[in-house]
């Protein structure tokens, strides 16, 4: 991740010169689209190393929520890089004005933009599938690859037929890949914040496999929420029989901690168990 970050980085201030130099607004949108990226990835490699701190008496479930608040910020940036962009392309769709686009410089470094975003796609690949967080990175440079390829179609049709808007539409649909992102970025921070359940979370499939439990008679103020995303926290009152009180808990416990581990990636659960009696006259539960 620290050496995509570095070509990430590297390829940044090419198009921010690049756009300075050819006055193409889709390789300055391309390079706000890719400080973004950027970002992400410095949050993504940040909350790996915070993620690996152990809890403390101030932060019991520990610092993963940390990769949380980068993702918010990261959104907003999606949001306000988006809101900009477009703006000034449709400006300089309705008032062109005396801008001159330079096609070849333009197109050489989208071109070299492009390389150093597939580099940097097979160096994450062999790691996102089993890590959250090599997968969003992964997902970054992939949207900064399409958007080196907008700006190089762009940067073709300037050179070929002389239309020099192409670079502002180039430019309105990078805005346009940046928007869904951010969306579904920020939907995600929202359910951490608000405890919402996890979206791949199916709390009725829980609970049959929970009262699937040998000893297991009734499943009652079920709670799932995440501390940040992969990361899954679940709490429930299970009411038992009263063999399984009198003989000792230790298997059950075992046995719920496993089910949730193995089928539902629970990384945290914990459990009350109580008789039929207890739960009989709780003064109030939920479902």
């Amino acid at each position: 991740m620290s050496i995509a970050i570095g070509i990430v980085a590297t390829v940044l201030l090419l198009e921010v010169l690049g756009a300075w130099l050819t006055g193409s607004l889709a390789l300055l949108a391309d390079a706000g689209h890719m400080l973004s990226d950027l970002f992400g990835l410095i949050v993504a490699l940040t909350a790996t190393v915070v993620a690996a701190r152990p809890a403390t008496d101030r932060a019991t479930f520990g610092f993963a929520r940390a990769e949380v608040f980068g993702a918010l910020i990261n959104g907003l940036i999606l949001i306000g890089a988006a809101v900009v962009v477009s703006v000034l392309a449709i400006t300089r769709l309705i008032t062109p004005g005396e801008t001159v686009l330079l096609g070849t410089p333009m197109l050489v470094v989208a071109v070299i933009g492009l390389a150093a975003n597939v580099a940097a796609i097979l160096l994450l690949r062999p790691a996102a599938a089993g890590s959250i967080n090599m997968r969003g990175a992964y997902l970054e440079v992939l949207g900064d690859a399409l958007g080196s390829v907008a700006v190089i179609v762009a940067a073709i049709v300037i050179l070929t037929t002389g239309f020099g808007q192409a670079d502002a539409i180039a430019s309105l649909v990078i805005a346009g890949m940046i928007v869904p992102r951010a969306y579904f970025l920020l939907r995600d921070v929202v359910r951490v914040f608000s405890q919402a359940t996890p979206a791949d979370t199916d709390i009725s499939e829980i609970r049959r496999h929970l009262l699937g439990t040998a000893g297991v008679v009734a499943v009652h103020d079920v709670h799932v929420w995440a501390i940040t995303s992969g990361a899954h926290v679940f709490t429930a009152h299970i009411v038992v029989e009263p063999e399984v009180l009198a003989a000792g808990t230790d298997t059950l416990l075992d046995a719920l901690s496993e089910c949730l581990t193995v089928h539902f990636d629970v990384a945290h659960s914990t459990f009350q168990l109580e008789p039929a009696e207890h739960a009989d006259h709780e003064g109030h539960q939920h479902r």
